[in-house]
């Protein structure tokens, strides 16, 4: 009798337990209740222009040194002159301005040539042109108020090494 009735309260217990093929095997689609934010493009693509006709050759850009190589060698040059420029004072433990001011002019420049670089892939000139010289121009302005910033730092105050560890103690 006893098995009996466990046999009928467990048939009961998995009659109303989903067997595993009913689970559904198709993929679903699960929509949100609400959207947090919307799409939205900064800048709208650009026209899409063919100057010419399609079978014109490419024009070759003039070769220009400061394109090149030798300005691939001279942005990784000032890339790991800032390692032992920013280790050295902190090492040292004493505050050396020369060592301040090529700290500061290899930031400035550093900064300069990585942001120049974004200005150029983001601001292409054939079709932002107008867009791509204010920025360029605004990068330039930004860079000569960084440098005369930090110059008045070294000059007027305590330094950039020692301003630096006065902030981090901070």
């Amino acid at each position: 009798m006893a098995s009996t009735l466990r046999s009928s309260a467990a048939r009961r217990i998995f009659a109303a337990t989903k067997p595993t093929s009913a689970i559904r095997l198709l993929p679903q689609t699960r929509v949100a209740a609400f959207h947090a934010s919307q799409q939205h493009q900064i800048l709208p693509p650009g026209p899409q222009v063919v100057h010419g006709t399609v079978n014109d050759p490419v024009p070759v850009p003039i070769a220009n040194a400061t394109h090149g190589s030798y300005h691939w060698a001279f942005e990784r040059i000032i890339a790991l002159g800032m390692i032992p420029l920013t280790v050295a004072p902190f090492a040292a433990g004493t505050a050396n301005p020369a060592l301040d001011a090529a700290l500061g002019t290899a930031l400035v420049l550093h900064s300069h040539i990585g942001f120049d670089a974004c200005v150029t892939d983001y601001f292409p000139k054939r079709q932002y042109a107008k867009t791509r010289t204010f920025m360029v121009w605004l990068l330039r302005a930004s860079t000569i108020t960084a440098a005369v910033g930090l110059f008045s730092i070294q000059t007027n105050d305590v330094g950039l090494t020692e301003g630096i560890k006065r902030f981090w103690r901070a």
